[in-house]
């Protein structure tokens, strides 16, 4: 049963189509990544989602409510969280305070003081945070920045989390780290719509894949359809095994 369906998706920047006349359906409960060539608009389709962009061609809904015209808050509090290509963190601010943030704002019902607390020291210790809650975040690496971001964004208690590059930058320890934790989050209930170019993860967890090629849909199925996929393989996945022979 689809809980995120797109129909005819279009976002231009001036002439430019960054995202063109895109279907797409979630399942719930599944992992389904979005891989693409560096502008392909992946980025662009989550910030639709997330209505940090507007669009006024095709149509987007969240369990069949239509999300067009809604403001960002308004898209979180109905269950949609998201983290960003590049960490937005609260530098200055404790761990636990960045994640307090998701909890006292993000839900769908307004929470008391101590039931926002209670939810951001869950989320720290379901992203293995608890012992860093006093540090500011800008002290820590960029593994456990992103891990706020999960953090914050789970606090919110979304039913559809959107994860845009978790891995990028990571060590080959920390990507294993981030796939077993992005496993765990399905397996507690939440969908993932994830964004990432580390192969491994993709191919590692995800049920279904799509892929964007400037800014149209080109391919979608199983990691081994996608894997096959000539034409995959012509613009992105034959592009970076050339580049790391």
């Amino acid at each position: 049963m689809p809980i995120l369906e797109g129909q005819g998706v279009t976002k231009y920047f001036g002439g430019l189509a960054a995202v063109s006349n895109v279907d797409f359906h979630i399942d719930q409960g599944e992992i389904v990544g979005l891989i693409g060539p560096n502008g392909a608009g992946k980025t662009t389709l989550f910030n639709l989602i997330s209505a940090a962009l507007p669009f006024k061609s095709g149509e987007l809904r969240f369990k069949g409510q239509k999300l067009n015209g809604l403001k960002p808050h308004r898209i979180c509090r109905m269950g949609i969280a998201r983290t960003f290509q590049e960490t937005k963190i609260f530098a200055d601010m404790p761990v636990f305070q960045n994640v307090l943030v998701g909890a006292s704002f993000g839900t769908p019902n307004r929470l008391s003081q101590a039931d926002a607390a209670r939810e951001a020291s869950q989320a720290l210790e379901f992203a293995g945070l608890s012992e860093m809650s006093t540090v500011p975040a800008k002290d820590l690496t960029l593994g456990y920045q992103k891990r706020i971001e999960v953090a914050r964004a789970l606090a919110t208690k979304p039913e559809l989390l959107l994860l845009d590059e978790l891995m990028a930058g990571l060590n080959p320890t920390e990507v294993s780290e981030a796939m077993g934790m992005v496993t765990r989050i399905r397996e507690s209930g939440i969908t993932i719509f994830m964004v990432e170019h580390v192969m491994k993860a993709i191919m590692g967890i995800c049920g279904r894949i799509m892929v964007l090629h400037h800014g149209e849909k080109i391919a979608e199925g199983t990691c081994q359809e996608i894997a096959a996929n000539e034409k995959v393989i012509e613009v992105y996945l034959g592009g970076e095994a050339h580049a790391r022979s």
